[in-house]
């Protein structure tokens, strides 16, 4: 029986219920299930991802602070690696997963108390109620076969003294990643040293077999992809020919080891094969530098094995289908391009825009992609810090999107010393309003790869590496029939075959109407009827708006990938799947919306053309769904009368066309220009038939466009 360090009520331990909030605890525990939800702790910052940050609570236990937890942006978060913060449990995973929750205090002083918490129970932090373990000898050490490095985390071998927070905290994760590397370690100068046992003679394996070899001492040769600093070890990640791998390298807490190894450098490591956290880790004893004939030969090998594996040895269409077929080697070219950001541990950034075509484009690489990660990397988490997919609000990549990725890129480069990214753009930047986008990313190196099966210009090859459009390749035959959620099922299954299967009914999801007779039977015999496949169109098209900056990657996947069809074959109604109450939703939105639109149409003759003319700013509402692309596209099919029938859609400051025929947009906008030289009448995206003019002149600017679309059609 002990009393509350708070209020003094007698209790078991140190804290009562009710105060158990207003104190700070450092685990000294060593597994998950020991954690107590609703309390605080203190923690290391171990890295960030995009949906948030790991925390390294005690060696050998990490929590989540989902981006969701926080009360700020993610970006603006100042940790980096190694910095103490505080944190809740939320709770803890049957699987040991630790979900944590956002601490509002930062500092131990905010807090009304602290606390010791060890597998035995709770404990006071000044060292009292057996700080120390009995085994400890006269100076304060503890014997370190009795569990002395965790045990003595607070004290060291120099008559007793009680360290800081910090110093134990910095020691612990120390303790965990490299647990007496100090003396195998010449983090100096990074040079091999002239001990006997670390110069003898190792065979060199290859990374791809290190998963068989844990506890053997071995000798790695590859590239430096990254170098990270983490309170405790340098974590240096090396690739070879067969495979990427953490090496942790360690002189003291928080300080650079081996300061002159940088990402890219060719080098040869020694270590020993240890399972940390379920994941190969090496822990190094000798790192060096490459040079002459010996850095040329892994880099020769190196070379040679990316050739051999990034390159796709030929394009096998899904379904037959003239389009695809015309771009295959652009298609090839892209693939390669995918296949060997992976290979040199390059993050791959997806762009698409957030409609149903979109997603089902961006869904289909990522099924592609994410195996060949989880293939090549050794860290379980390596997916979510190498494929990032980030919807775009519009089909154009502008320079605000554009610099959003530089500054991204940057900061993980500099923080993660990550590699510049592939950016690969699905269904945006294939025309020339996004060139000064795209030029942006050239200036910093970063790959560009833009697929696109809708309106391409020929100028974007220039700002591209490699640009895949039926419009740049003599394919305009049969293109209009091609979408690009179809294009970019396609390219994943020349970027990753093992994954056709799982992309048969994607093309057929990816069109609103008219979808080629090959594409639905692919769907058909993968077994979703038309009907589940309109459910899940409709289904991804409500969610695609939603938050449409985010990628929703479970949810999308759980729509995508196995939801209706699983339930079918399990003997369930396939009414109660996910998509099938997701699309109900979407068409009860969609049906109100278009009703009020279709009563307030304005519908008036130009030059022999039929207008459907709609004040989306009078009679949509705003902020809520459907957008005002989609509802015209809705509206246009419906009301749609003859072969020279245009719906357009007029907002404050710019309109949206849907035309029977095919419209020369641009055209339209310089010729409406001509008529109303004051109106400030611009193209603000090509394939979207999206015109931009000034708020102040909007009933000239309507008119010039009608009368430009008119004289089009003559």
């Amino acid at each position: 029986m002990g009393s509350c360090i708070i209020c003094g009520t007698d209790v078991d331990g140190r804290i009562c219920k009710s105060h158990e909030e207003d104190v700070v605890f450092e685990f000294r525990g060593d597994r998950p299930g020991q954690l107590v939800p609703g309390r605080f702790y203190s923690g290391r910052v171990d890295g960030y991802a995009d949906f948030g940050v790991f925390v390294d609570l005690a060696p050998g236990v990490t929590g989540l602070l989902h981006r969701s937890e926080l009360d700020r942006r993610l970006e603006s978060l100042d940790w980096e690696p190694g910095d103490t913060v505080y944190v809740q449990v939320k709770n803890v995973r049957d699987n040991g997963n630790v979900d944590l929750g956002w601490s509002i205090r930062q500092s131990q002083r905010e807090f009304r108390g602290a606390l010791v918490q060890g597998a035995e129970g709770d404990r006071d932090a000044d060292g009292s109620d057996d700080a120390v373990d009995e085994s400890a000898d006269e100076t304060g050490e503890t014997d370190a076969s009795n569990g002395g490095d965790e045990s003595r985390a607070k004290r060291t071998g120099d008559g007793g003294r009680v360290r800081t927070d910090d110093e134990a905290s910095a020691d612990r994760s120390a303790s965990d990643s490299t647990a007496g590397a100090a003396e195998k370690v010449d983090a100096g100068g990074g040079d091999e040293t002239d001990a006997p046992e670390r110069s003898e003679d190792l065979d060199r394996v290859e990374i791809g077999t290190l998963s068989n070899r844990v506890g053997d001492r071995v000798r790695i040769e590859g590239e430096v992809v990254s170098a990270h600093q983490t309170g405790g070890p340098t974590v240096f990640e090396l690739r070879d020919e067969t495979g990427v791998v953490d090496c942790a390298a360690f002189v003291e807490a928080g300080v650079r080891a081996y300061p002159s190894v940088e990402v890219g450098d060719t080098v040869r490591l020694d270590g020993e094969v240890e399972l940390r956290r379920n994941e190969i880790q090496v822990e190094t004893e000798a790192l060096v530098e490459l040079a002459g004939e010996d850095r040329e030969a892994v880099q020769r090998r190196l070379a040679d094995a990316l050739t051999d594996r990034a390159r796709p040895e030929a394009l096998t269409p899904l379904a037959p289908h003239g389009p695809v077929e015309a771009v295959e080697e652009r298609l090839l070219d892209a693939a390669e391009a995918v296949r060997r950001a992976v290979l040199e541990s390059r993050p791959i950034v997806v762009r698409h825009t957030a409609t149903a075509d979109g997603y089902v484009a961006g869904a289909a690489v990522e099924r592609a992609v994410l195996p060949l990660i989880r293939e090549e990397y050794a860290k379980s988490d390596a997916e979510y810090h190498y494929f990032k997919r980030r919807p775009l609000d519009g089909a154009v990549y502008g320079m605000d999107d554009a610099t959003n990725d530089v500054t991204r890129m940057l900061v993980d480069r500099d923080r993660h010393g990550e590699k510049l990214p592939l950016v690969l753009l699905l269904g945006t930047g294939s025309t020339v309003e996004s060139s000064d986008g795209l030029g942006l990313l050239g200036v910093y190196g970063a790959k560009r790869v833009v697929v696109d099966a809708a309106t391409a210009d020929e100028a974007v090859e220039s700002d591209a590496d490699v640009l895949v459009s039926p419009d740049v390749a003599d394919a305009d035959a049969g293109a209009g029939s091609l979408s690009t959620g179809a294009l970019a099922a396609n390219l994943a299954g020349a970027i990753n075959e093992d994954v056709r299967d799982d992309l048969s009914h994607l093309p057929a999801v990816s069109y609103w109407e008219d979808a080629p007779e090959g594409y639905l039977d692919l769907a058909a015999e993968a077994g979703y009827d038309e009907n589940t496949v309109a459910q899940l169109r409709e289904a991804v098209a409500l969610e695609a708006y939603y938050q449409s900056y985010q990628d929703k990657r479970e949810l999308i996947t759980d729509l995508l990938f196995g939801d209706a069809v699983a339930a079918e074959s399990a003997g369930e109604d396939a009414g109660r799947s996910l998509a099938a109450h997701i699309s109900e939703q979407f068409r009860v939105k969609l049906t109100d919306e278009v009703e009020t639109a279709e009563a307030n149409l304005e519908r008036r003759e130009e030059g022999g053309v039929s207008f459907a003319v709609l004040d989306t700013d009078a009679f949509t509402h705003r902020f809520d769904f459907p957008p005002k692309a989609l509802l015209l596209e809705e509206l246009h099919r419906r009301q749609r009368d003859g072969d020279r029938f245009v719906t357009v859609g007029v907002a404050m400051d710019e309109l949206y066309l849907r035309s029977t025929d095919e419209l020369d947009v641009r055209a339209v906008a310089a010729a409406a220009a001509e008529k109303a030289p004051q109106a400030g009448i611009g193209v603000m995206g090509v394939r979207e038939g999206r015109i931009e003019f000034l708020a102040g002149a909007r009933e000239a600017a309507t008119e010039a466009v009608i009368e430009a679309v008119a004289e089009q059609f003559e």
